[in-house]
């Protein structure tokens, strides 16, 4: 074993201080432990980069290990192996011999392995009459040994960072699409504010975006998009508190005509007073029993049904082909939800009864869309449906408060 003094290199190949200062460490280290040599060779590849080492580096390392008998390294065992070129070109899958060396010396500049030459460069072992190894010419593996926990170190740092890279590319992700969808369905929906230059400013984060990012370039533009989305989510939050309070003046007598299909107008109907109706007196008894599950039920005209898929985009995988395109496969996809989420068949037919089969295929939309958040699907639709029959709730409200929290609004369905 030849690890208590520095050895130079054989022939033309040049000594430097780097190789003196790698080997006297070596030598000086007083650690016992034994590592397992595989698990260092994991370690290191995936510190490969910050190594400066090829893919086809680590292939001659492997080879290089591979002739090492032990799979736990030890110092004390003598860690010098000493295969010939065509033996290591073998078992690296046939690399050629100039490839070979340039590897061999990158490992080695890399503080992996150190060489210890023979007189005549060769590499071979002289042995006692008992077999054992007395003096090896070759490759050192010692060096894994000592830096065994300086290198697992380096890898659980470059596989953070990896996570790190990979979480901020999907965070920008999201904030792109978010940003893209809400400006798009801002100016199909006529929503008021300066959307072109919105726009304008999406498409410069982009562009000073590099083909190949770092983390670092990631994490501005995600901060930057962040502050657009901000932006934009404030301006809508303007532009429904608003036309809230154009809901309002409607319920106290001040009735507007629109004739479009999706104004806020017509999609956030007062409680007993939709569309601008006037009150009627509440009828009695039984009367009022039938009036209950008529008189309340919202008109289908008020809620189009793009916009009901674009607030509860989760429905649209129950319907035939994974996509919804009439109220009928709506109302039928409802139904595979309803026992999906449990709600018992009694339940579903009250809220059909009360609210009409399209306004509580809408109710269902809704409840699986907040389901993470509901604990009993069915006791929340016999609320909703207690609460719909005594003209205290609206499908409005609940959908347009889906369109702004999830970002639905600028997914184009139906």
């Amino acid at each position: 074993m030849q690890t208590g003094h520095v050895s130079t290199p054989f022939g033309r190949r040049s000594m430097t201080l780097a190789l003196v200062k790698g080997q006297l460490s070596v030598a000086e280290s007083k650690t016992d432990k034994s590592v397992d040599k595989w698990k260092v060779f994991r370690d290191i590849s995936e510190a490969r980069e910050r190594l400066a080492l090829q893919d086809r580096a680590l292939a001659v390392l492997d080879a290089l290990l591979s002739f090492f008998p032990n799979t736990e390294l030890d110092v004390e065992q003598g860690l010098v192996v000493f295969p010939s070129n065509a033996q290591l070109s073998l078992r690296a899958h046939g690399i050629a011999g100039t490839t070979l060396r340039r590897h061999l010396a990158s490992l080695v500049d890399a503080g992996l392995i150190q060489r210890r030459d023979s007189p005549n460069g060769k590499r071979y072992a002289h042995r006692t009459r008992d077999g054992e190894i007395e003096q090896a010419f070759g490759f050192d593996l010692a060096p894994l040994v000592v830096r065994s926990a300086e290198l697992a170190q380096l890898a659980q740092d470059v596989v953070a960072e990896r996570i790190r890279f990979r979480r901020a590319k999907e965070a920008l992700t999201i904030c792109r699409r978010d940003v893209r969808k809400l400006v798009t369905a801002a100016l199909e929906e006529g929503a008021s504010g300066n959307w072109e230059a919105v726009e304008d400013a999406y498409i410069g984060i982009l562009n000073r975006l590099p083909r190949y990012p770092s983390r670092q370039q990631v994490e501005t533009t995600l901060d930057e998009m962040e502050l657009l989305r901000e932006e934009v989510l404030n301006q809508l939050e303007i532009q429904v508190k608003a036309e809230k309070t154009g809901g309002n003046a409607i319920q106290n007598g001040c009735h507007l005509q629109n004739s479009k299909p999706e104004s806020i107008n017509e999609l956030e109907p007062s409680s007993r007073n939709e569309q601008g109706k006037k009150l009627e007196p509440e009828p009695k008894t039984k009367d009022r029993e039938r009036a209950s599950g008529q008189n309340n039920i919202e008109p289908i005209k008020a809620f189009p049904l793009g916009m009901v898929l674009r607030a509860c985009p989760q429905i649209s995988d129950y319907g035939p082909g994974g996509k919804i395109e009439h109220w009928r496969e709506l109302v039928g996809a409802a139904v595979v939800v309803r026992s999906m989420l449990g709600v018992s068949p009694s339940a579903y037919e009250e809220a059909c009864g009360t609210m009409g089969p399209e306004n509580a295929a809408v109710a269902m939309a809704c409840i699986l869309e907040r389901s993470n958040m509901i604990n009993s699907a069915g006791g929340y639709l016999r609320d909703l449906t207690k609460r719909s029959a005594r003209g205290e709730f609206s499908l409005g409200p609940m959908l347009m408060a889906l369109l702004k929290a999830n970002g639905a609004a600028g997914r184009l369905a139906g």
